[in-house]
């Protein structure tokens, strides 16, 4: 079956032309649209509508937002989705909405074995929960639990829950984040956002200095992107430092929803900034933050870890959505 499928990002659209086969999807055509040039997702969804020759029956679009009776606000775009208006936009006839979450959990049967990375190979138990969470725009979070007889995808709004600092040096970012913001959740430190809140948050404490080059590049492109970039090529000391924060960070968040779903089945890294800091994650620091929980570390330490580097789970997922409606 040929489906249309969706990834709504706060920075990017992305759709694409799927045939779904058994537990197998193949990305037939993807484009990628601009997210905030656009009104909504149904001009985007026109406009590649009308580069196909025969548009597909089914689709499903993951969006970075809860679903209420099929309709949501995506907090990092100023859109509101309803999806009664949207199929009377687009004409398509069948069409679902979910959270994005939700398709990258979908997208989990679908994964080979070359779209994963182990951080941590660990045991998987057969029939346990498994978690989810990705930093990218924002933040996201879900899990699958096992119902007794096929796994169920579990969204949730976990990347907006009060960030939890550990050390002095995070109760310090934590005191500096709250200058800007009335409250301060785990997506202010854990997304592309995050990474840049990090960093500025150490030239305002005198970690180091701004460096020329690095000021005129974050003006120019992606700061998080350049941030990133600088503290892999060892060529900026702030920049290796915001990343070391961030990775430790985003080990213990990943460790707390380990322990919210007792996953162990597995935790599977997913978003955009997984994939371009595999090295730094693979250095030690996220394991240890990851299973430093106290009394109930020897919990997570058979855990398996991945991150995902397929290039469209959440479109995978959205096409096993669209291709088989009856999984929600």
């Amino acid at each position: 079956m040929k489906v249309l499928a969706g990834d709504v990002g706060g920075t990017n659209a992305r759709l694409a032309l799927v045939a779904v086969e058994g537990n197998r999807a193949t990305i037939l055509d993807r484009k990628d649209f601009p997210s905030a040039r656009y009104a909504g997702l149904a001009p985007i969804v026109l406009e590649y509508l009308a580069t196909l020759s025969e548009p597909p029956e089914n689709a499903c679009f993951g969006v970075p937002c809860p679903i209420d009776e099929g309709s949501c606000t995506l907090a990092n775009l100023n859109w509101v989705l309803d999806l009664a208006e949207f199929q009377r936009e687009t004409r398509l006839p069948r069409a679902l909405l979910i959270n994005d979450f939700a398709a990258l959990g979908h997208a989990i049967s679908f994964l080979q074995p070359d779209d994963l990375v182990a951080i941590s190979a660990g045991v998987s138990r057969p029939m346990a929960a498994m978690g989810i969470i990705g930093a990218g725009t924002g933040l996201g979070q879900g899990a699958l639990i096992w119902d007794g007889t096929r796994y169920r995808v579990v969204a949730s709004e976990g990347g907006h829950v009060d960030f939890a600092p550990r050390t002095e040096e995070e109760i310090a970012l934590l005191r500096f984040l709250l200058q800007r913001y009335p409250r301060v959740s785990w997506e202010r430190v854990l997304s592309g956002k995050g990474l840049v809140n990090i960093y500025e948050f150490l030239i305002a404490t005198g970690y180091g200095p701004e460096l020329p080059e690095v000021k005129r590049l974050m003006a120019a492109g992606d700061p998080a992107a350049v941030i990133s970039s600088r503290a892999l090529n060892g060529t900026d000391p702030v920049c290796q430092h915001a990343l070391d924060i961030f990775v430790s960070v985003y080990g213990a968040q990943a460790g707390n929803l380990a322990l919210v779903y007792r996953a162990r089945g597995g935790v599977f890294l997913a978003g955009g900034i997984a994939p371009r800091i595999v090295p730094r994650l693979l250095d030690g620091a996220f394991l240890t933050a990851f299973r430093a929980k106290g009394r109930l570390s020897p919990i997570l330490e058979s855990i398996p870890i991945h991150i995902i580097t397929h290039s469209s789970p959440a479109i995978l997922g959205a096409a096993r959505v669209a291709a088989n409606p009856s999984l929600l």
